[in-house]
């Protein structure tokens, strides 16, 4: 019989340079101004022509500046649109490879639904869509943008490419939800006048994929990686490992992947991904803006690797392969010293494929491993992450054992957690180890909805779209220095889903929620207005065939 874990798992005109002033100035401001943009947006829904060629059936007034998810942080609406026509070029002037490829991307989105040719060039000029570094703004940071719309051109403008990218994905999100097809839309195809300043609340905006209850291919990792992007999230962390399945070619313990990566969650073939294969997903998430976060989960959630190689376990013997959902019952063998030239060799070849800074080593629900033999663990683990020049982090267990200077701990309790645990976590905070914050009510993607949901678990309780947005990251873990928190996480555990359909159906509609707390300044968070322009996104989302959750909390577009 499985058991259903009792905790985790089971189973993103110009202004002058004085209106960006402190946050506490500007937002208020902002915050009246977007209810009645986005209410008049909303207004709007549903005027696309049909597709055929011709003129649209009637004409479209763009939408406002304010209606984006994740909100911005500041929007000056005014002035005429810019229309995109056949006649538009898209200039990337500095020529740079960075800038040229945030191009080609852009092109690439845009020529399948409007059918025109949108070339990329080099060439100066003041017209056209033009994606410009430089920008000498200091308050936008790495990832923050400028957007100004007129009728002669729209101009993106950042200081570093990331920040272009993510005005890529504002200006996608101005267009018609049509924009997002892949035949030939009727247009007009217009991005209303005015400026968009924005830049994000917290450098950490990541989601993470389970890949080893059930294994997912390169493509399907790739699907979820192009979704992220679309609301400015920057970290994809991926859970490599567990007890159903190891998903990573390691050289020096080949049995890793060929036979501990055989199975999944129901006694399905699994597989792994080739060193080749991992690159390429590393490779495919830098091309938009996301940095892979690997996790290999120790000294716990480790039955596919004690399968794969007898030495691994205490008595010399390989447990079966495990095809459950029961949790906490597998350890690595802490006294052996064995156990440390595997996590070694593992951390150094993962390290070498990972051009990221941080290294996930899990650490959480280490149930039959001894409070001494996981504080033991943890310290030699760390120095190894350490070693291969990467940044620890871990599930937020990893606060009591010692976390090195510089760790990373990433809490996953919820709003019941015992207060020892929780204030375990907040001394750790204070003593300077930095927090990624993914309650499991709030946050993790794979609980249900409602009773009804026929997809995920509800071990952390039942959690509707609104539950899933209406939290502050900063004051969470209450005593927790507000400065310690990095940034937030939205985690999809895989026990219940298979493909990517089942996956879209839980991220979607509250994966972009949890984006919008990374992303929007703290004033703005309001469940309101949001779920008006969350459901601003429903057609969008239908145009890039994802088939959402239609929660009954947000006032869809038609229905």
């Amino acid at each position: 019989m499985v058991t259903v874990r009792s905790h985790r798992r089971t189973a993103g005109d110009p202004v002058e340079r004085d209106r960006l002033v402190t946050q506490h100035r500007t937002l208020p401001r902002l915050f009246g101004s977007l209810l009645l943009v986005v209410a008049a947006g909303f207004a709007g829904i549903g005027a696309a022509s049909a597709p055929g060629g011709g003129a649209p059936a009637r004409a479209e007034t763009p939408r406002p500046l304010g209606q984006l998810v994740p909100v911005p942080a500041e929007v000056a609406p005014g002035g005429s649109p810019y229309a995109i026509t056949p006649s538009t070029r898209i200039r990337v002037a500095d020529g740079t490879r960075e800038v040229r490829e945030i191009g080609a991307y852009l092109a690439g989105l845009l020529r399948p639904s409007t059918g025109y040719a949108l070339p990329v060039t080099d060439r100066d000029g003041r017209d056209g869509i033009r994606l410009e570094l430089g920008d000498d703004d200091p308050g936008l940071g790495a990832e923050g943008y400028r957007l100004r719309s007129a009728k002669g051109a729209v101009t993106i403008t950042a200081r570093e490419p990331a920040g272009l990218f993510h005005g890529v994905q504002t200006l996608r999100q101005l267009l018609p939800d049509r924009v997002e097809r892949n035949s030939p839309q009727e247009g007009p195809w217009q991005i209303a006048g005015g400026t968009v300043t924005d830049s994000p609340r917290y450098a950490y905006r990541s989601a993470m994929l389970d890949v080893s209850r059930h294994f997912f291919s390169v493509a399907e990792v790739k699907r979820y990686i192009d979704q992220l992007a679309l609301y400015k999230l920057n970290k994809l962390h991926l859970h490599l490992s567990d007890d159903q399945g190891w998903r990573i070619a390691i050289d020096s313990w080949p049995r890793l992947a060929t036979y501990g990566g055989s199975t999944e969650v129901g006694g399905g073939p699994g597989g792994y991904y080739t060193k080749s294969d991992y690159q390429e997903i590393v490779r495919y998430a830098a091309s938009r803006y996301l940095e892979v976060v690997p996790e290999i989960d120790l000294p716990g959630h480790t039955n596919a690797a004690l399968a794969s190689y007898a030495e691994l376990n205490c008595d010399g013997i390989a447990p079966p392969l495990y095809t459950g959902t029961t949790v906490g019952f597998s350890s690595l063998c802490v006294p052996k010293d064995v156990t440390y030239d595997f996590v070694d060799d593992v951390v150094r070849e993962l390290a070498a494929l990972t051009p990221g800074k941080y290294l996930h080593i899990g650490g959480d629900e280490a149930h039959s491993t001894s409070h001494e033999d996981f504080v033991a663990f943890m310290e030699k683990a760390q120095a190894v992450v350490g070693k291969y020049g990467k940044t620890v982090m871990g599930w937020h267990q990893l606060t009591g054992a010692k976390p090195v200077e510089g760790a990373v701990a990433q809490y996953w309790g919820y709003d019941r957690t015992g207060a020892a645990e929780r204030q375990q976590v907040v001394d750790a905070a204070k003593n300077g180890t930095k927090l990624i914050l993914s309650p499991a009510d709030r946050s993790y993607l794979d609980m249900k909805y409602t009773k009804d949901t026929k997809l995920g678990l509800s071990w952390a309780g039942l959690v509707e779209v609104q539950r899933s947005y209406d939290w502050n990251p900063a004051t969470y873990l209450e005593g927790a220095p507000e400065g310690s928190v990095l940034g937030v996480e939205a985690p999809l555990w895989t026990e219940t889903l298979t493909d990517s359909a089942e996956i879209e159906q839980m991220a979607f509609p509250r994966l972009p929620g949890v984006a919008e707390l990374g992303w929007s300044p703290a004033a703005t968070h309001d469940w309101e207005t949001y779920k008006v322009r969350l459901a601003a996104q429903g057609p969008r989302l239908t145009a890039l065939g994802i088939d959402f959750y239609r929660s009954p909390q947000v006032p869809w577009a038609g229905q």
